[in-house]
């Protein structure tokens, strides 16, 4: 019987603020949602919420949970990705923090042009569509 992969858990949040998707561009140049790994007995949308803080300095409302995927990071590195939404914020000030290189600002016509996992667009995608139409 083969074992089993053994892979990081990485929880992200799609963030709209102001109308716009909130991103992080990581140490590969790829632009990420905000988010990270999660700590033994922490839950997911306990881990998304406190990420959220530590990079934005957000106090985040968890929503629904929009994806779970594997990303191949590296050659030999994958991570279980899972994504929440994450409830709209009006206008504010972000913080970025060391964890990344770039914060960025984007409305929905931008993502499709980004260099980013196309998982990430799917969960931004889900999110506005649930926001737009009320749910």
């Amino acid at each position: 019987m083969a074992t089993p992969p053994l892979w990081p858990v990485s929880v992200k949040g799609v963030c709209l603020v102001g109308g716009e998707i909130v991103l992080l561009k990581n140490e590969r140049d790829e632009w990420e949602l905000p988010g990270g790994r999660l700590e033994a007995g922490e839950e997911p949308a306990g881990c998304v919420a406190r990420e959220i803080e530590e990079e934005l300095g957000l106090t985040a409302i968890v929503g629904p949970l929009l994806d779970c995927w594997r990303y191949p990071v590296l050659p030999g590195k994958e991570v279980l990705i899972v994504t929440f939404g994450i409830l709209p914020l009006a206008n504010r000030e972000l913080r970025l923090s060391a964890e990344h290189k770039e914060l960025g600002r984007f409305g929905p016509a931008a993502i499709g042009g980004l260099n980013m996992p196309e998982g990430y667009r799917r969960s931004i995608r889900d999110w506005i569509g649930r926001c737009e139409a009320g749910r």
